[in-house]
């Protein structure tokens, strides 16, 4: 063995070793009181320079990450839909892993209906109709299925209209398919991009605790608690009735439907969760879920499809709990009483339209449509605007943890889960699971399986 290869398990430890000191969900943490504490400086002493670099940082951060967003998702649905080449009895597990996103959203929206039939949160906030505001986009059926298709192939990526992204991705994933080995210079070019993508999202990623001082600060800095105030009580409705899906609705699905260990699964998918939380992003945490998702026994081949379907379909917070709730909560201030109909057709809004949100910051395209299904004034939008960064940190990370917990509960009802891997999963830092470290630790493996034998 060559004297640098002799040196690189011990520069590898002292990485780990400075990881461990500092752990990633601590910068997050730490991220976030700093940047609460900056937030409210910048508001309480009225710092016009600091509120506006807190945005300024804050607006890198996610433009970063938007930055890689078309062509990732682009790339990562061609190379899942692929890849099911590789999984036995690959039809059944992608039905299987659409039916279990339907049932969890339609078990989330009915959480967010009975939150807001309980608490009224539209009453007493003195909010009126004339403070509301028409969107300058909106959803509907009509934009919605005729939006699908494109009308070029680059207008969508400068666009960023990542439902028309997926189409494409999947038509290309499926021809390259019935290709077979004709389409292999283009899968293998594929696979390279993809890689190359999420390593440079990963160098986004390893931002965060910074972007978390910006994004948190500005949003104390401009909204403050005298808005928040105001939303208290939809504010909580969110944040709980997240929380009921998060640490309810998924510790009971897991221990009933897939029979393993809740306590393990949000181990290992917990820098995923906290990500989200930050990023208000699926798609931009979707490396962090994938690899997530794999750590937990969920096969790579499977995993590879069903996280990029979920990042851009899945979303029980965002197309669920939220637009249930902010339906409720509009047609309270505009005085409209909704009937059984209407509680029916957002269900089903919330099971069949999820997609609308294309794993992007912000539900305000699931939540028009809704609000044009329901015959509701699109003005109400504008009332939730101003609170939205604050409710889509609980969106996003109810969304992130839903698109791991599938995988894990198909996989193991159809008995290809690794049960010994997701048993020993934790909550390790998530740049442990950098593609170079992982690829040491590969050959690593490789090296040692020679001189086993």
């Amino acid at each position: 063995m060559s004297a640098n290869s002799a040196t690189a398990p011990e520069k590898q430890k002292t990485r780990f070793r400075i990881s461990d000191k500092f752990p990633f969900w601590a910068q997050i943490i730490t991220g976030l009181v700093l940047g609460i504490l900056l937030g409210w400086l910048a508001r309480s002493q009225d710092i016009s320079w600091l509120k506006a670099t807190l945005e300024q940082v804050g607006g890198i951060f996610v433009q970063l990450l938007k930055l890689a967003v078309a062509p990732l998702v682009f790339f990562a649905i061609l190379v899942s839909i692929t890849n099911l080449r590789k999984v036995n009895n690959a039809a059944r597990l992608a039905s299987r892993t659409l039916l279990w996103f339907m049932i969890t959203s339609l078990i989330a929206v009915a959480i967010g209906l009975a939150m807001g039939l309980i608490t009224n949160p539209g009453a007493g906030t003195g909010l009126t109709p004339k403070d509301g505001k028409k969107p300058e986009g909106s959803g509907s059926w009509i934009d919605f299925l005729t939006g699908i298709v494109p009308t070029d192939v680059i207008t969508p990526f400068t666009e960023l209209n990542v439902l028309q992204i997926v189409f494409m991705a999947a038509v290309a994933g499926i021809a390259a398919l019935q290709l077979g080995e004709k389409a292999e210079p283009i899968l293998k070019l594929s696979n390279a991009v993809l890689e190359l993508l999420q390593k440079a999202l990963w160098w986004v990623i390893r931002l965060a605790p910074i972007g978390t001082v910006g994004l948190i600060g500005f949003a104390i800095a401009d909204y403050g608690w005298e808005l928040i105030s105001k939303y208290a009580t939809f504010t909580a409705d969110v944040y709980i009735g997240c929380a009921i899906v998060l640490f309810g609705v998924y510790p009971l699905l897991l221990a009933t439907v897939a029979k393993v260990n809740p306590v393990q699964f949000f181990k290992g998918a917990w820098p995923a969760i906290q990500l989200a939380f930050v990023s208000r992003s699926s798609v931009g945490t979707m490396p962090v879920t994938q690899r997530v998702t794999e750590r937990l026994g969920v096969p790579k081949e499977y995993a590879s499809f069903a996280v990029p379907f979920g990042a851009t379909t899945k979303m029980d917070g965002c197309a669920a709990i939220y637009p249930a709730l902010a339906a409720i909560f509009i047609a309270q201030i505009f005085d409209v009483q909704l009937g059984i109909q209407d509680y029916l057709l957002i269900a089903f809004v919330s099971v069949i339209g999820s997609a609308a949100t294309a794993g992007l910051t912000g539900a305000t395209v699931m939540l028009t449509l809704t609000l044009s299904t329901l015959g509701l004034p699109l003005e109400g939008v504008g009332l939730l605007m101003a609170i939205d960064p604050i409710l889509d940190m609980m969106r996003t990370a109810t969304n992130v943890a839903g698109q791991a917990l599938v995988p894990v509960i198909v996989a193991a009802r159809e008995k290809i889960l690794d049960h010994d891997a997701y048993n020993s999963a934790s909550s390790s830092p998530v740049d442990e699971y950098d593609d170079v470290r992982v690829g040491v630790r590969d050959a690593e493996e490789k090296v040692a399986v020679p001189v086993t034998a």
